[in-house]
Protein backbone atom coordinates (compact mmCIF):
# COMPACT_ATOMS: atom_id res chain seq x y z
CA UNK A 1 0.00 0.00 0.00
CA UNK A 2 1.59 3.30 -1.03
CA UNK A 3 1.85 6.42 1.13
CA UNK A 4 -0.89 8.28 -0.73
CA UNK A 5 -3.48 5.56 -0.20
CA UNK A 6 -2.57 5.33 3.49
CA UNK A 7 -2.89 9.12 3.82
CA UNK A 8 -6.38 9.10 2.28
CA UNK A 9 -7.63 6.49 4.71
CA UNK A 10 -5.74 8.00 7.67
CA UNK A 11 -7.17 11.45 7.03
CA UNK A 12 -10.67 10.02 7.31
CA UNK A 13 -9.90 8.20 10.56
CA UNK A 14 -12.31 10.42 12.56
CA UNK A 15 -15.15 9.03 10.49
CA UNK A 16 -14.16 5.54 11.52
CA UNK A 17 -14.52 6.35 15.21
CA UNK A 18 -17.50 8.64 14.79
CA UNK A 19 -19.24 6.11 12.59
CA UNK A 20 -18.71 2.39 12.37
CA UNK A 21 -17.13 1.60 15.76
CA UNK A 22 -19.41 3.90 17.73
CA UNK A 23 -22.53 2.75 15.90
CA UNK A 24 -21.70 -0.87 16.60
CA UNK A 25 -22.01 -0.10 20.30
CA UNK A 26 -25.47 1.35 19.95
CA UNK A 27 -24.57 4.90 20.98
CA UNK A 28 -26.59 7.89 19.84
CA UNK A 29 -24.95 9.87 17.08
CA UNK A 30 -25.69 13.03 15.17
CA UNK A 31 -26.55 13.16 11.48
CA UNK A 32 -23.05 14.45 10.78
CA UNK A 33 -21.67 11.24 12.24
CA UNK A 34 -23.76 9.18 9.82
CA UNK A 35 -22.40 11.29 6.98
CA UNK A 36 -18.82 10.76 8.13
CA UNK A 37 -19.42 7.06 8.47
CA UNK A 38 -20.84 6.80 4.96
CA UNK A 39 -17.96 8.84 3.55
CA UNK A 40 -15.41 6.60 5.20
CA UNK A 41 -17.20 3.44 4.10
CA UNK A 42 -17.30 4.74 0.52
CA UNK A 43 -13.57 5.52 0.42
CA UNK A 44 -12.77 2.22 2.09
CA UNK A 45 -14.78 0.30 -0.49
CA UNK A 46 -13.09 2.14 -3.39
CA UNK A 47 -9.66 1.25 -1.99
CA UNK A 48 -10.74 -2.36 -1.53
CA UNK A 49 -12.06 -2.74 -5.06
CA UNK A 50 -9.93 -0.49 -7.23
CA UNK A 51 -6.53 0.16 -5.64
CA UNK A 52 -3.79 -1.29 -7.87
CA UNK A 53 -2.61 -3.73 -5.19
CA UNK A 54 -4.77 -5.72 -2.79
CA UNK A 55 -4.55 -4.45 0.79
CA UNK A 56 -5.84 -6.42 3.81
CA UNK A 57 -8.74 -4.79 5.61
CA UNK A 58 -6.82 -5.04 8.87
CA UNK A 59 -4.06 -2.84 7.46
CA UNK A 60 -6.54 -0.25 6.20
CA UNK A 61 -8.27 0.01 9.56
CA UNK A 62 -5.01 0.16 11.50
CA UNK A 63 -3.60 2.92 9.29
CA UNK A 64 -6.85 4.87 9.63
CA UNK A 65 -6.71 4.55 13.40
CA UNK A 66 -3.05 5.57 13.57
CA UNK A 67 -3.70 8.53 11.28
CA UNK A 68 -6.62 9.72 13.39
CA UNK A 69 -4.51 9.71 16.56
CA UNK A 70 -1.61 11.38 14.78
CA UNK A 71 -3.87 14.26 13.73
CA UNK A 72 -4.44 15.11 17.40
CA UNK A 73 -0.85 16.47 17.39
CA UNK A 74 -0.17 14.89 20.78
CA UNK A 75 3.05 12.85 20.96
CA UNK A 76 1.73 10.93 23.98
CA UNK A 77 -1.51 9.77 22.36
CA UNK A 78 -1.00 6.73 20.16
CA UNK A 79 -2.03 3.20 19.31
CA UNK A 80 -0.05 0.48 21.07
CA UNK A 81 0.22 -2.84 19.22
CA UNK A 82 0.29 -5.88 21.53
CA UNK A 83 4.11 -6.01 21.68
CA UNK A 84 4.41 -2.30 22.57
CA UNK A 85 1.67 -2.59 25.19
CA UNK A 86 3.54 -5.52 26.70
CA UNK A 87 6.76 -3.46 26.89
CA UNK A 88 4.86 -0.57 28.46
CA UNK A 89 3.47 -2.91 31.11
CA UNK A 90 6.96 -4.23 31.81
CA UNK A 91 8.29 -0.70 32.21
CA UNK A 92 5.52 0.20 34.63
CA UNK A 93 6.05 -2.88 36.78
CA UNK A 94 9.83 -3.02 36.49
CA UNK A 95 9.53 -6.77 35.90
CA UNK A 96 10.26 -8.89 32.86
CA UNK A 97 11.22 -12.44 31.90
CA UNK A 98 14.79 -12.79 30.69
CA UNK A 99 18.37 -13.43 31.76
CA UNK A 100 18.94 -10.21 33.73
CA UNK A 101 21.81 -8.39 32.05
CA UNK A 102 22.25 -5.01 30.43
CA UNK A 103 23.18 -4.95 26.75
CA UNK A 104 25.41 -2.41 25.02
CA UNK A 105 26.44 -2.24 21.38
CA UNK A 106 30.13 -2.92 20.68
CA UNK A 107 31.28 -3.20 17.08
CA UNK A 108 29.27 -5.79 15.19
CA UNK A 109 27.98 -7.44 18.36
CA UNK A 110 26.30 -6.63 21.65
CA UNK A 111 28.16 -6.72 24.94
CA UNK A 112 26.99 -7.89 28.35
CA UNK A 113 26.91 -5.04 30.89
CA UNK A 114 26.60 -5.58 34.65
CA UNK A 115 24.54 -8.77 35.16
CA UNK A 116 21.89 -8.11 37.83
CA UNK A 117 22.75 -9.76 41.19
CA UNK A 118 20.90 -13.05 41.56
CA UNK A 119 19.82 -13.12 37.90
CA UNK A 120 20.23 -16.09 35.53
CA UNK A 121 23.08 -14.20 33.83
CA UNK A 122 25.01 -13.78 37.06
CA UNK A 123 24.36 -17.34 38.25
CA UNK A 124 25.58 -18.71 34.92
CA UNK A 125 28.81 -16.72 35.12
CA UNK A 126 28.34 -14.11 32.40
CA UNK A 127 30.58 -11.07 32.92
CA UNK A 128 30.70 -7.45 31.91
CA UNK A 129 32.53 -7.29 28.59
CA UNK A 130 31.36 -10.66 27.21
CA UNK A 131 30.36 -10.34 23.54
CA UNK A 132 27.17 -12.15 22.53
CA UNK A 133 27.98 -13.88 19.23
CA UNK A 134 25.19 -16.50 19.02
CA UNK A 135 21.73 -16.93 20.50
CA UNK A 136 20.05 -20.33 20.12
CA UNK A 137 22.29 -21.23 17.22
CA UNK A 138 21.69 -17.99 15.30
CA UNK A 139 24.48 -15.49 14.71
CA UNK A 140 24.07 -12.23 16.66
CA UNK A 141 26.37 -10.35 14.29
CA UNK A 142 24.77 -7.11 13.14
CA UNK A 143 21.71 -7.43 15.37
CA UNK A 144 20.55 -4.25 17.08
CA UNK A 145 20.45 -4.15 20.87
CA UNK A 146 16.64 -4.33 20.74
CA UNK A 147 16.82 -7.46 18.59
CA UNK A 148 19.28 -9.08 20.99
CA UNK A 149 17.10 -8.18 23.98
CA UNK A 150 14.03 -9.69 22.31
CA UNK A 151 15.95 -12.89 21.55
CA UNK A 152 17.14 -13.20 25.15
CA UNK A 153 13.66 -12.78 26.57
CA UNK A 154 10.92 -15.38 26.46
CA UNK A 155 8.45 -17.40 28.54
CA UNK A 156 9.29 -18.17 32.18
CA UNK A 157 11.44 -21.25 32.74
CA UNK A 158 12.28 -21.47 29.03
CA UNK A 159 15.90 -22.11 28.03
CA UNK A 160 18.18 -20.00 25.88
CA UNK A 161 21.67 -20.91 24.70
CA UNK A 162 24.15 -18.06 24.44
CA UNK A 163 27.63 -18.25 22.90
CA UNK A 164 30.02 -15.50 23.96
CA UNK A 165 33.52 -14.32 23.24
CA UNK A 166 35.37 -13.34 26.41
CA UNK A 167 38.36 -10.97 26.19
CA UNK A 168 41.55 -12.86 26.99
CA UNK A 169 40.01 -16.27 26.34
CA UNK A 170 40.92 -17.83 22.95
CA UNK A 171 37.85 -20.08 22.86
CA UNK A 172 34.21 -19.21 22.60
CA UNK A 173 32.14 -20.11 25.66
CA UNK A 174 28.63 -21.58 25.59
CA UNK A 175 26.07 -20.93 28.33
CA UNK A 176 22.62 -22.46 28.65
CA UNK A 177 20.42 -20.24 30.80
CA UNK A 178 16.90 -20.63 32.12
CA UNK A 179 14.89 -17.45 31.82
CA UNK A 180 13.16 -16.21 34.96
CA UNK A 181 11.54 -13.13 36.41
CA UNK A 182 13.88 -10.15 36.67
CA UNK A 183 13.18 -6.90 38.49
CA UNK A 184 14.61 -3.66 37.17
CA UNK A 185 15.39 -1.49 40.18
CA UNK A 186 14.00 2.04 40.28
CA UNK A 187 16.59 3.29 42.77
CA UNK A 188 20.05 3.29 41.25
CA UNK A 189 23.06 4.73 43.02
CA UNK A 190 23.04 5.33 46.78
CA UNK A 191 25.92 6.58 48.92
CA UNK A 192 26.79 8.27 52.19
CA UNK A 193 28.90 11.28 51.27
CA UNK A 194 31.16 13.49 53.35
CA UNK A 195 29.36 15.47 56.04
CA UNK A 196 26.85 12.64 56.58
CA UNK A 197 24.97 13.58 53.42
CA UNK A 198 22.96 10.77 51.90
CA UNK A 199 22.67 10.45 48.13
CA UNK A 200 19.88 8.57 46.33
CA UNK A 201 19.39 8.42 42.58
CA UNK A 202 15.90 7.48 41.30
CA UNK A 203 16.09 6.20 37.71
CA UNK A 204 12.38 5.70 37.03
CA UNK A 205 8.98 5.53 38.66
CA UNK A 206 7.79 1.94 38.45
CA UNK A 207 5.61 -0.07 40.81
CA UNK A 208 8.39 -0.47 43.41
CA UNK A 209 9.89 3.04 43.47
CA UNK A 210 8.38 4.19 46.78
CA UNK A 211 9.29 0.95 48.57
CA UNK A 212 12.87 1.04 47.25
CA UNK A 213 13.30 4.70 48.19
CA UNK A 214 11.99 4.14 51.70
CA UNK A 215 14.44 1.28 52.22
CA UNK A 216 17.35 3.31 50.81
CA UNK A 217 16.67 6.31 53.06
CA UNK A 218 16.15 4.15 56.15
CA UNK A 219 19.47 2.39 55.48
CA UNK A 220 21.28 5.70 55.05
CA UNK A 221 19.71 7.03 58.25
CA UNK A 222 21.01 4.01 60.13
CA UNK A 223 24.46 4.70 58.63
CA UNK A 224 24.39 8.26 59.99
CA UNK A 225 22.76 10.38 57.28
CA UNK A 226 21.67 13.84 58.48
CA UNK A 227 20.68 15.41 55.15
CA UNK A 228 19.74 14.09 51.69
CA UNK A 229 20.49 14.77 48.04
CA UNK A 230 17.65 13.27 45.98
CA UNK A 231 18.65 12.95 42.31
CA UNK A 232 15.84 13.05 39.73
CA UNK A 233 18.03 14.12 36.80
CA UNK A 234 17.40 12.12 33.66
CA UNK A 235 14.37 10.44 35.23
CA UNK A 236 11.65 10.38 32.53
CA UNK A 237 8.87 9.54 35.00
CA UNK A 238 6.55 6.56 34.83
CA UNK A 239 3.73 5.54 37.14
CA UNK A 240 1.85 8.59 38.44
CA UNK A 241 0.85 6.88 41.68
CA UNK A 242 4.50 6.26 42.52
CA UNK A 243 5.34 9.91 42.03
CA UNK A 244 2.54 10.75 44.44
CA UNK A 245 3.82 8.18 46.94
CA UNK A 246 7.36 9.59 46.83
CA UNK A 247 6.12 13.17 47.37
CA UNK A 248 3.91 11.85 50.19
CA UNK A 249 7.05 10.74 52.09
CA UNK A 250 8.28 14.32 52.41
CA UNK A 251 5.01 16.19 53.00
CA UNK A 252 2.56 16.40 55.89
CA UNK A 253 -0.94 14.96 55.88
CA UNK A 254 -3.59 17.15 54.27
CA UNK A 255 -1.29 18.94 51.81
CA UNK A 256 -2.04 18.91 48.09
CA UNK A 257 0.50 16.91 46.07
CA UNK A 258 -0.74 17.47 42.53
CA UNK A 259 -3.84 18.60 40.67
CA UNK A 260 -5.23 16.76 37.64
CA UNK A 261 -7.58 18.64 35.32
CA UNK A 262 -9.42 16.78 32.60
CA UNK A 263 -12.73 16.90 30.72
CA UNK A 264 -15.34 17.30 33.39
CA UNK A 265 -15.32 16.70 37.12
CA UNK A 266 -14.81 12.95 36.83
CA UNK A 267 -11.42 13.46 35.17
CA UNK A 268 -10.27 16.18 37.57
CA UNK A 269 -8.81 15.59 41.00
CA UNK A 270 -6.74 17.18 43.77
CA UNK A 271 -4.45 14.49 45.18
CA UNK A 272 -4.03 14.99 48.93
CA UNK A 273 -1.25 13.68 51.16
CA UNK A 274 -2.72 11.03 53.43
CA UNK A 275 0.03 10.34 55.97
CA UNK A 276 2.58 12.08 58.17
CA UNK A 277 6.07 12.27 56.74
CA UNK A 278 8.58 9.90 58.36
CA UNK A 279 11.55 12.32 58.23
CA UNK A 280 10.18 15.83 58.91
CA UNK A 281 13.54 17.24 60.05
CA UNK A 282 15.59 15.89 57.13
CA UNK A 283 17.02 18.67 54.90
CA UNK A 284 16.57 17.72 51.23
CA UNK A 285 18.21 19.04 48.07
CA UNK A 286 16.52 17.69 44.94
CA UNK A 287 18.41 17.64 41.64
CA UNK A 288 16.55 18.11 38.34
CA UNK A 289 17.42 18.78 34.72
CA UNK A 290 15.88 18.75 31.24
CA UNK A 291 15.66 14.95 31.45
CA UNK A 292 13.39 15.09 34.52
CA UNK A 293 9.82 14.62 33.32
CA UNK A 294 6.34 13.46 34.24
CA UNK A 295 6.27 11.90 37.73
CA UNK A 296 9.68 13.47 38.45
CA UNK A 297 8.13 16.88 37.90
CA UNK A 298 5.19 16.04 40.14
CA UNK A 299 7.61 15.28 42.98
CA UNK A 300 9.77 18.35 42.31
CA UNK A 301 6.80 20.69 41.99
CA UNK A 302 5.16 19.46 45.18
CA UNK A 303 8.34 19.72 47.26
CA UNK A 304 9.05 23.20 45.87
CA UNK A 305 5.53 24.59 46.36
CA UNK A 306 5.50 23.42 49.98
CA UNK A 307 9.05 24.66 50.78
CA UNK A 308 10.10 21.10 51.60
CA UNK A 309 13.20 20.88 49.39
CA UNK A 310 15.62 23.13 47.58
CA UNK A 311 15.62 22.35 43.87
CA UNK A 312 19.00 22.56 42.14
CA UNK A 313 20.00 21.97 38.53
CA UNK A 314 18.37 23.00 35.28
CA UNK A 315 14.72 23.49 34.21
CA UNK A 316 12.79 20.25 33.76
CA UNK A 317 11.32 18.84 30.56
CA UNK A 318 7.72 20.01 31.03
CA UNK A 319 5.71 16.83 30.45
CA UNK A 320 2.55 17.77 32.33
CA UNK A 321 -0.07 15.41 30.96
CA UNK A 322 -1.58 12.17 32.22
CA UNK A 323 -2.34 9.26 29.91
CA UNK A 324 -4.81 6.41 30.25
CA UNK A 325 -4.51 3.15 28.33
CA UNK A 326 -7.69 1.57 26.94
CA UNK A 327 -7.54 -2.02 25.75
CA UNK A 328 -8.55 -2.99 22.22
CA UNK A 329 -9.83 -6.23 20.71
CA UNK A 330 -6.44 -6.67 18.99
CA UNK A 331 -4.75 -7.28 22.32
CA UNK A 332 -3.11 -3.88 22.10
CA UNK A 333 -4.30 -0.58 23.49
CA UNK A 334 -4.92 3.09 22.84
CA UNK A 335 -3.00 5.51 25.05
CA UNK A 336 -4.88 8.80 25.33
CA UNK A 337 -4.05 12.00 27.14
CA UNK A 338 -6.95 12.37 29.58
CA UNK A 339 -5.76 15.10 31.95
CA UNK A 340 -3.05 17.68 32.61
CA UNK A 341 -1.05 18.11 35.77
CA UNK A 342 -0.68 21.23 37.85
CA UNK A 343 1.45 21.76 40.95
CA UNK A 344 -0.26 22.31 44.32
CA UNK A 345 -0.08 26.09 43.76
CA UNK A 346 -1.66 25.78 40.30
CA UNK A 347 1.41 26.02 38.09
CA UNK A 348 1.17 24.15 34.79
CA UNK A 349 3.81 21.46 34.38
CA UNK A 350 3.20 21.29 30.62
CA UNK A 351 5.91 23.36 28.95
CA UNK A 352 4.00 24.03 25.72
CA UNK A 353 0.73 24.73 27.43
CA UNK A 354 -2.56 25.97 26.17
CA UNK A 355 -3.58 29.42 27.35
CA UNK A 356 -6.78 28.08 28.85
CA UNK A 357 -7.85 24.63 29.95
CA UNK A 358 -11.19 23.05 30.66
CA UNK A 359 -13.71 25.54 31.99
CA UNK A 360 -11.59 28.60 31.36
CA UNK A 361 -9.01 27.81 34.06
CA UNK A 362 -5.61 29.39 33.63
CA UNK A 363 -2.22 28.27 34.82
CA UNK A 364 -0.56 30.76 37.14
CA UNK A 365 2.70 32.21 35.84
CA UNK A 366 4.37 32.45 39.25
CA UNK A 367 3.45 32.17 42.91
CA UNK A 368 4.95 32.80 46.30
CA UNK A 369 5.21 29.92 48.72
CA UNK A 370 4.40 29.96 52.43
CA UNK A 371 7.92 31.23 53.11
CA UNK A 372 7.51 33.95 50.49
CA UNK A 373 9.79 32.31 47.93
CA UNK A 374 9.00 33.12 44.31
CA UNK A 375 8.56 30.03 42.12
CA UNK A 376 8.06 30.31 38.38
CA UNK A 377 5.21 28.93 36.32
CA UNK A 378 4.78 28.69 32.59
CA UNK A 379 5.69 25.04 32.10
CA UNK A 380 8.28 22.70 33.53
CA UNK A 381 9.78 23.20 36.97
CA UNK A 382 12.38 25.93 37.40
CA UNK A 383 14.99 25.05 40.04
CA UNK A 384 15.68 27.39 42.97
CA UNK A 385 19.41 27.22 42.21
CA UNK A 386 20.79 26.91 38.69
CA UNK A 387 23.68 24.46 38.44
CA UNK A 388 25.23 22.16 35.87
CA UNK A 389 26.02 24.37 32.90
CA UNK A 390 25.88 22.19 29.79
CA UNK A 391 28.26 24.44 27.83
CA UNK A 392 31.53 22.70 26.95
CA UNK A 393 34.91 24.32 27.45
CA UNK A 394 37.13 25.01 24.43
CA UNK A 395 39.08 21.77 24.88
CA UNK A 396 35.95 19.65 25.24
CA UNK A 397 34.37 21.35 22.22
CA UNK A 398 37.45 20.59 20.14
CA UNK A 399 37.31 16.91 21.15
CA UNK A 400 33.60 16.72 20.37
CA UNK A 401 34.20 18.13 16.90
CA UNK A 402 37.11 15.73 16.30
CA UNK A 403 35.05 12.70 17.33
CA UNK A 404 32.16 13.74 15.08
CA UNK A 405 29.68 10.90 14.69
CA UNK A 406 32.14 8.33 16.07
CA UNK A 407 31.47 8.86 19.77
CA UNK A 408 30.46 5.20 20.08
CA UNK A 409 33.82 4.17 18.60
CA UNK A 410 35.54 6.41 21.16
CA UNK A 411 33.64 4.59 23.90
CA UNK A 412 34.73 1.26 22.39
CA UNK A 413 38.34 2.42 22.62
CA UNK A 414 37.86 3.15 26.32
CA UNK A 415 36.39 -0.33 26.76
CA UNK A 416 39.49 -1.76 25.00
CA UNK A 417 41.68 -0.11 27.64
CA UNK A 418 39.49 -1.21 30.55
CA UNK A 419 39.44 -4.83 29.38
CA UNK A 420 43.21 -4.84 28.83
CA UNK A 421 43.89 -3.42 32.29
CA UNK A 422 41.57 -6.00 33.85
CA UNK A 423 43.30 -8.83 31.97
CA UNK A 424 46.73 -7.66 33.19
CA UNK A 425 45.55 -7.23 36.78
CA UNK A 426 46.92 -3.70 36.65
CA UNK A 427 44.19 -2.11 38.79
CA UNK A 428 44.14 -3.20 42.41
CA UNK A 429 42.36 -0.38 44.25
CA UNK A 430 38.97 1.23 43.63
CA UNK A 431 40.64 4.58 44.32
CA UNK A 432 43.02 4.27 41.36
CA UNK A 433 44.08 7.37 39.47
CA UNK A 434 43.94 7.63 35.70
CA UNK A 435 47.62 7.98 34.75
CA UNK A 436 49.30 9.46 31.67
CA UNK A 437 50.15 5.88 30.67
CA UNK A 438 46.45 5.00 30.63
CA UNK A 439 45.69 8.04 28.47
CA UNK A 440 48.46 6.96 26.10
CA UNK A 441 46.96 3.47 25.96
CA UNK A 442 43.61 5.03 25.13
CA UNK A 443 45.22 7.08 22.36
CA UNK A 444 46.75 3.96 20.84
CA UNK A 445 43.40 2.16 21.01
CA UNK A 446 41.80 5.12 19.24
CA UNK A 447 44.47 5.01 16.53
CA UNK A 448 43.78 1.32 15.98
CA UNK A 449 40.13 2.18 15.55
CA UNK A 450 40.87 4.75 12.87
CA UNK A 451 41.07 8.11 14.66
CA UNK A 452 43.63 10.38 13.01
CA UNK A 453 43.26 13.79 14.63
CA UNK A 454 46.06 15.59 16.52
CA UNK A 455 46.95 14.13 19.92
CA UNK A 456 46.87 17.65 21.39
CA UNK A 457 43.07 17.64 20.99
CA UNK A 458 42.77 14.65 23.31
CA UNK A 459 45.14 16.21 25.83
CA UNK A 460 43.18 19.47 25.70
CA UNK A 461 40.15 17.67 27.17
CA UNK A 462 42.19 15.73 29.73
CA UNK A 463 39.89 16.20 32.80
CA UNK A 464 36.83 14.97 30.90
CA UNK A 465 38.69 12.10 29.24
CA UNK A 466 40.20 10.98 32.56
CA UNK A 467 36.78 11.02 34.21
CA UNK A 468 35.12 8.98 31.44
CA UNK A 469 37.99 6.50 31.19
CA UNK A 470 38.10 6.10 34.97
CA UNK A 471 34.43 5.15 35.07
CA UNK A 472 34.84 2.56 32.32
CA UNK A 473 37.83 1.01 34.08
CA UNK A 474 35.99 0.93 37.41
CA UNK A 475 32.98 -0.73 35.80
CA UNK A 476 34.97 -3.48 34.09
CA UNK A 477 37.37 -4.17 36.95
CA UNK A 478 35.22 -3.71 40.07
CA UNK A 479 31.62 -3.58 38.83
CA UNK A 480 28.79 -1.04 38.63
CA UNK A 481 29.04 0.05 42.28
CA UNK A 482 32.63 1.23 41.77
CA UNK A 483 31.60 3.02 38.59
CA UNK A 484 28.81 4.77 40.53
CA UNK A 485 31.26 5.88 43.22
CA UNK A 486 33.48 7.56 40.65
CA UNK A 487 30.52 9.10 38.85
CA UNK A 488 29.31 10.68 42.10
CA UNK A 489 32.80 11.89 42.97
CA UNK A 490 33.28 13.50 39.54
CA UNK A 491 29.81 15.09 39.39
CA UNK A 492 30.18 18.78 40.28
CA UNK A 493 26.44 19.27 40.75
CA UNK A 494 26.20 16.43 43.26
CA UNK A 495 29.19 17.79 45.17
CA UNK A 496 27.74 21.31 45.19
CA UNK A 497 24.39 19.99 46.44
CA UNK A 498 26.13 17.90 49.10
CA UNK A 499 28.02 20.92 50.43
CA UNK A 500 24.79 22.89 50.73
CA UNK A 501 22.96 20.00 52.40
CA UNK A 502 25.81 19.39 54.86
CA UNK A 503 25.68 23.01 56.01
CA UNK A 504 22.09 22.77 57.24
CA UNK A 505 20.58 20.89 60.16
CA UNK A 506 16.90 21.59 59.39
CA UNK A 507 14.80 22.14 56.26
CA UNK A 508 14.19 25.79 57.23
CA UNK A 509 17.92 26.42 57.65
CA UNK A 510 18.52 24.84 54.24
CA UNK A 511 16.00 27.22 52.64
CA UNK A 512 17.68 30.21 54.27
CA UNK A 513 21.16 29.15 53.18
CA UNK A 514 19.98 28.43 49.63
CA UNK A 515 18.68 32.00 49.35
CA UNK A 516 22.25 33.25 49.92
CA UNK A 517 23.78 31.11 47.17
CA UNK A 518 24.88 32.60 43.83
CA UNK A 519 22.21 32.05 41.20
CA UNK A 520 19.35 31.88 43.70
CA UNK A 521 15.95 32.99 42.44
CA UNK A 522 15.18 34.27 45.94
CA UNK A 523 18.20 36.20 47.24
Amino acid sequence: MNARAVAVVAALGTGLVGGGWVLSRGLQVEEADFSSSRLFDTVLEHVRRYYVEPVPDSALFEHAMIGMLRELNDPYTLYLPPNRLRRLTEQASGNYIGIGAGIQRRGDYSMIIAPIPGSPAERAGLRTGDLVVEIDGQSARGLTTDEVIRALRGPPESAVTVVIERPGDPDRLTFRLTRSGVHRRAVGRTALLAGNVGYVDINTFNDSTAIELRKAIDSLRIAGMRSLVLDLRGNPGGVLAQGVSVADMFLDSGLVIVQLRGRGASASERVIDGARQPWPDLPVVTLVDEGSASASEIVAGALQDHDRAVLMGRPTFGKGSAQSVFSTVSGGGVRLTTARWFTPAGRSIERVRRQRFGDGEESVDSVRTRRGRLVAGGGGIEPDLLAGDTALGPGEQALEEALGNRVIVFRDAMVDVAIALRARGAIRSRDFEVTPAMIEELWQAMRRRGFRFDRAILDGARPLVASLLGREIARFVFGPDAEAERAIRDDRVIQEAARLAASSSTPDELMSRAALQPGSRNP
